[in-house]
């Protein structure tokens, strides 16, 4: 397991899977170590993973100032990886919150990043308002599930700020495109793969600027894909092609049947867009 120095002196880990041209992977959470992005679908195949795991999660150390969790000062660890691994120009995937820091990395290193691959993203960064009715629309695209009544309910006690701690749980489903064991076993993993309190930090006051942020981006001359699940409730299509239009180049993609997951729930289809994207 590969280690490297964060400006700060912290020791951060990666993790190089597979062959052929590299990419940087940035995972979700916020604040989740990169483990379950596993080999995304079988996209190995193509390309060498570059997982990161953040500070403070997975096997990279705990930093001494709990303040440099929030989410901008995370772009120095980004390209404090890039020199690490002596490339000029880097092709990044982020996915989930994880887009929120690539985003930020982006706007801060244009000329460091060669092609862009949001999957699912997170919004935050940019400042795109997802509405309830965006939210509950592609949920009730799973009515005929036996688990939505209970699940829809919650989401909707969410989407109105009335929500009580068993809700959050109650909506699991609906990230996933198939409820089975598999997707309860990713599920039950992120309670110990997620640092809680730098995940308090990460979006923190002073971590984003949205308008700031999205003048960057619409300079970026690079290519951006924007991977969005067609059932997603965290991610809803309208607001990734919302995403998606913010750059020159960007261009977006809804998987069928997907969910906040796409590699876990169609690995074939994703990994086709995904690498078809990036030998463009």
């Amino acid at each position: 397991m590969p280690t490297f120095n964060a400006p700060d002196g912290t020791v951060l880990a990666y993790h190089a899977t597979g062959d052929g041209p590299p990419l940087i992977c940035l995972p979700g959470g916020p604040m989740q170590a990169s483990a379950y992005l596993g080999d995304l679908g079988g996209l190995t195949a193509h390309r060498t993973l570059i997982r990161l795991d953040l500070r403070g999660t997975g096997d990279s150390a705990t930093p001494t100032d709990p303040a440099s969790y929030r989410c901008d000062r995370l772009v120095d660890d980004v390209e404090a990886l890039r020199k690490e691994l002596g490339l000029g120009r880097v092709d990044l995937l982020a996915h989930s919150a994880g887009a929120n820091l690539a985003a930020l990395y982006t706007a801060h290193h244009p000329d460091r990043v060669a092609r862009l691959a949001l999957i699912t993203p997170s919004v935050y960064a940019v400042g795109i308002d997802i509405t309830a009715e965006d939210r509950l629309g592609a949920a009730r695209l799973r009515r005929d599930e036996e688990w939505f009544g209970a699940a829809y309910a919650a989401l909707e006690a969410v989407t109105e700020g009335r929500a009580v701690g068993d809700d959050w749980e109650a909506i699991a489903p609906f990230w996933f495109a198939r409820w089975d064991e598999e997707a309860r076993a990713v599920r039950a993993a992120e309670a110990e793969q997620r640092n809680g309190e730098a995940a308090g930090v990460y979006g923190s006051e002073g971590a984003f600027d949205p308008e700031a942020t999205r003048a960057a981006l619409a300079g970026f001359e690079g290519r951006v894909l924007v991977l969005a699940g067609a059932v997603d409730v965290a991610a809803p299509p309208r607001a990734m092609g919302e995403y998606a239009g913010l750059f020159a180049e960007g261009e977006l993609v809804v998987q069928a049947g997907a969910a906040h997951f796409p590699w876990l729930d169609d690995a074939g289809r994703f990994v086709r867009a995904v690498e078809g994207f990036l030998r463009a």
